[in-house]
């Protein structure tokens, strides 16, 4: 059983196929001796491609689906929008019990409408997601003289008060945070159910909010 969110918006219909490519960023190079080394490099992009269906009739697998223009309306406003989103794949096996999830912050990169006469009224959509990764600038300044000091205070975290609230940032998920600051992933569940409030669906956080954390 697998459920796919575009944000917190929830698909339709899962597509049949998911490919995700976990890319790197790895050089090859051929030094004067002729030897061929490779040079190992931070990991790349990652990038998701699928066909999604948008149903246009109602089917019993897709019983609370909306009309087709409304998720390309939504497609298009994510293209648009210059922002990244949160794309969520949660896989359960059918008594419910959690396999695994997928969360991972991306931007659309393009998206196909394909209309074929054998898909009857339905739409389908050709997806292609790229991961996004968050960066910044760091201001650097210096002095006329040739001198400078750095000044780095180290806390001793077995001292460090216990932490019992979280703001969830792009990226993150349930079983990450319990593995940071409950030391088991697994916990995951108990996270959720501290803050049924904000959290309809384990496998659905948004960045910004603010988590009750259980005792360690």
């Amino acid at each position: 059983m697998y459920s796919m969110y575009f944000g917190d918006e929830r698909v339709p219909v899962v597509p049949e196929k998911i490919t995700i490519k976990i890319k790197n960023q790895n050089k090859t190079l051929n030094l004067i001796s002729g030897v061929e080394i490779n040079t190992l490099r931070d990991a790349g992009l990652s990038e998701v491609s699928f066909d999604l269906l948008l149903p246009q009739v109602s089917y019993n697998f897709a019983p609370d689906s909306r009309a087709a223009d409304y998720y390309l309306g939504l497609f298009e406003k994510l293209k648009t929008g210059k922002k990244p989103f949160q794309w969520i794949v949660n896989r359960q096996l059918p008594n419910g019990s959690p396999l695994f999830f997928t969360n991972l912050t991306v931007s659309l990169e393009d998206y196909q409408i394909i209309e074929d006469a054998g898909e009857g009224f339905d739409v389908k959509v050709r997806i292609s997601l790229k991961q996004f990764r968050a960066y910044g600038t760091k201001k650097v300044t210096i002095n006329s003289d040739s001198s400078a000091s750095v000044t780095e205070s180290n806390r001793d975290s077995s001292t460090a008060p216990e932490v019992t609230s979280y703001t969830v940032k792009a990226g993150d998920c349930l079983w990450n945070i319990a593995k940071k600051y409950l030391g088991d992933g697994s916990r995951y569940t108990e996270i959720a159910g501290l803050n049924k409030d904000k959290i309809k669906t384990p496998n659905l956080i948004l960045p910004g909010q603010v988590l009750t954390l259980p005792a360690r």
